[in-house]
């Protein structure tokens, strides 16, 4: 038994090793050099250790803006040094893709105050995103009198390279520093809201359980979620291993390296990045389930979810049922965009879709709400709505209707009206003398492009934001 033991734990020790050089071979093989904004690796980001109770706001700017200088003063190319200034690489000071060309620089953090403000909100955005993306949400609640803090995590908004060194720590510190902020601001009385996109909807959902078991963290008064990262791809707690060599071999740091034409997001990837979405979505159902059992989730405040019915970066099903099938407590409530059920695709759609069994599912302790084609043979959509506890649905047209071109939504487009200026179908970021991604509708011959053809494809902006805004308005009245 001793032997066999052994001969299991060098066949483990070689099986990793062989993942580690596997991966490494592939990165020198597959990926293009790295540049400056792949190398930098900033250590002036504040950490979970430096984030303590006692660490203001005003601080963790402070150190935002000290980020952010570096990144000018070491990657940033000036104009007269770039062979081609019109390039969309958003670290030439003259190209289209520059952070500035909308007038403000939205991978910072940013503040919406009110004199008096009738409610706050903290809005957490994505992995490799920027709070660029709490954009149209923010200034809605700040319309309806809301202070608002659209918060920038730590390796977010500058270079690449910061994404190789934070952990879900760091920014779970920050999330609850924030939080802080946004109820001292507002008083202790006010209704506090958390906001979440993406990975972002994974940390504010930590910070909630966090907040039931300890009672110093402000408690949301109201949770809303946007495509959140409940569940990853298995591959993604690999990605550590496979970037094990990266000291060694530098590109084995990276999943993708790719040029970076947007403004307001990475489009290259480092492994750490996948490695800790792993670490947090196993940190958040591990909780879920000890909390559910110890009947601590009768605390949850309502959450509101907005999710795509098919999705390739997170898992709609763990959204159903590894979260909100866990959660205790009234007045929760999951939204999911059906496919556009009259694009003509039905051949080319693949079987095994979410939205056949929410709708066959009898009862609910949460309400489920489908946004799907009226009838198999129209354009516009009504909400189909079984509520928490009930046999029977409902259906109420929206008056929105699906595009012609569109077959779905996806996993970034949720947060995005259609005329936003980068990503919307009306935007008028070309006009601004930046570039816009969402009217970007690419036929033609192949290899031309500089960039993925399938991330030029994917759908940008979700022409449903109207009823969205509307659902968050009303559930933060």
């Amino acid at each position: 038994m001793i032997r066999w033991a052994v001969r299991l734990l060098l066949g483990v020790v070689g099986a990793i090793a062989l993942v580690v050089a596997g991966g490494a071979f592939s990165a020198v093989r597959r990926l293009p050099d790295l540049q400056p904004w792949h190398q930098l690796q900033s250590t002036l980001e504040p950490t979970a250790s430096e984030i303590t109770s006692t660490f203001t706001f005003d601080e963790y700017l402070r150190r935002e803006d000290a980020v952010f200088r570096e990144a000018r003063e070491r990657v940033e190319i000036p104009a007269s040094a770039s062979a081609d200034p019109s390039l969309a690489n958003r670290y030439v000071t003259s190209s289209r893709s520059h952070p500035l060309r909308l007038g403000t620089d939205w991978n910072r953090t940013q503040v919406l105050d009110t004199p008096e403000p009738q409610g706050g909100a903290l809005l957490i955005h994505g992995l490799t995103d920027s709070p660029y993306s709490m954009r149209s949400v923010a200034a809605r609640l700040h319309d309806r009198g809301f202070y608002t803090v659209s918060l920038r995590m730590q390796g977010h908004g500058t270079v690449p390279g910061g994404l190789v060194r934070p952990s879900w720590e760091d920014w779970m510190a920050a999330v609850k520093m924030g939080a802080r902020q946004v109820r001292q601001r507002i008083g202790p009385k006010a209704p506090l809201v958390l906001v979440g996109y993406s990975n972002g909807g994974a940390l504010v959902s930590k910070y909630t359980l966090d907040a039931i078991e300890d009672s110093s963290l402000p408690m949301p008064s109201r949770v809303i979620l946007i495509s959140p990262m409940i569940g990853v791809s298995p591959m993604a707690r690999f990605a550590r291993v496979i970037s094990a060599l990266g000291p060694i071999v530098p590109k084995a740091k990276w999943l993708d390296v790719f040029p970076e034409y947007n403004p307001y997001k990475y489009v290259s990837f480092p492994a750490n990045a996948g490695a800790q979405t792993a670490r947090v979505t196993s940190a958040l159902n591990e909780q879920l389930i000890r909390l559910g059992q110890s009947k601590q989730l009768e605390k949850m405040p309502p959450v509101l979810a907005f999710q795509s019915a098919v999705d390739t970066t997170v898992s709609t099903p763990a959204v159903i049922y590894d979260f909100f099938d866990h959660l205790g407590g009234s007045g929760h409530e999951v939204v999911l965009f059906d496919l556009n059920r009259q694009a003509g695709i039905d051949a080319f759609t693949k079987p095994g879709l979410l939205l056949p069994r929410i709708e066959a599912a009898t009862r609910r302790s949460y309400t489920v709400t489908v946004l799907t084609n009226s009838s198999p043979d129209a354009a516009d959509v009504s909400a189909v709505t079984r509520a928490a506890g009930a046999d029977s649905l409902t259906r109420e047209p929206i008056g929105l209707a699906w595009p012609p071109e569109m077959f779905s939504l996806s996993h970034v487009a949720l947060p995005f009206p259609e005329d936003d200026p980068l990503y919307g179908g009306r935007g008028d970021g070309r006009e601004r003398g930046g570039i816009s991604l969402g009217r970007l509708i690419p036929r033609g011959e192949k290899d031309v492009l500089i960039v993925s053809i399938d991330s030029l494809m994917r759908v940008s902006w979700n022409p449903f934001f109207p009823y969205l805004a509307d659902r968050i308005d009303r559930a933060t009245r």
